[in-house]
């Protein structure tokens, strides 16, 4: 019974040395704790973030939330029934700075929702410090990439209704082109940049977020284009 209680205090007393911290650290060991956070996102296991983020971090996410670790951990839950998905931390980079170590990474994700496949890529940067021989994350922010939506398609005989000149203020003017079934605006001197469709009145610009939306009054008639930015609209009116 001794030399078994022994080894169960060997073991206790090893396993606590291994989970303990030293001065410094690596970005090795950066990466792969947060690709531990990472993969604790799909079943909303909460143990990484507890362990990993201090009592007073700031985690500044890219939908625009500003979370305490009370409301992270909190938002850390398993994916509804029909939902997967996995997460890869790539292309880190690391400061080290005594009790200070900054690491910036992007997340390639896929999830899969009832058996259709979706990706989205994030940037994230988090601050780490050494305190209380620990090393935890007290900083992190992330964004999300842009991604062009998908291309629709609309009837080439609409897009006559929207080829014209269309005025901000006066002196300030954008012109609708067309060429042949492709659509294309240009202002100035400035280069054309064509505009895709995702159904009719509703385009985007190819890298560009935001959409250009164009009205129709009473009758139908096309009589003003809308730069539509976060949600928020500038108006053209077709001259």
């Amino acid at each position: 019974m001794r030399f078994f209680l022994l080894l169960l205090l060997l073991a206790t007393a090893t396993a606590s040395a291994a989970q303990s911290d030293s001065g410094s650290i690596t970005q090795e060991e950066l990466v792969h704790r947060t690709q531990q956070l990472s993969d604790s996102v799909a079943i909303g296991d909460q143990g990484p973030w507890k362990l990993y983020y201090a009592d007073d971090a700031l985690y500044f996410d890219e939908k625009g939330r500003a979370m305490n670790k009370t409301a992270l951990v909190a938002d850390v839950a398993p994916l509804p029934h029909g939902y997967s998905g996995k997460i890869s931390v790539v292309k880190p980079q690391s400061r080290l700075l005594g009790n200070t170590a900054i690491l910036a990474y992007d997340l390639d994700e896929t999830e899969i929702i009832f058996g259709q496949k979706l990706h989205a890529r994030y940037h994230g940067a988090d601050t780490w410090m050494y305190r209380n021989s620990r090393w935890q994350i007290v900083v992190t922010q992330m964004m999300r990439y842009y991604e062009d939506p998908a291309p629709g398609s609309i009837n080439p005989t609409l897009l006559n209704d929207y080829i014209g000149t269309y005025q901000l203020a006066p002196g300030v003017t954008l012109t609708i082109l067309r060429d042949v079934d492709k659509l294309y605006s240009q202002r100035g001197q400035r280069p054309r940049e064509p505009l895709l469709p995702e159904v009719a009145d509703l385009f985007f610009r190819p890298g560009s977020e935001g959409r250009r939306v164009f009205h129709r009054d009473a009758s139908g008639r096309v009589d003003a284009m809308i730069d539509r930015r976060n949600n928020e609209d500038v108006v053209w009116k077709k001259l």
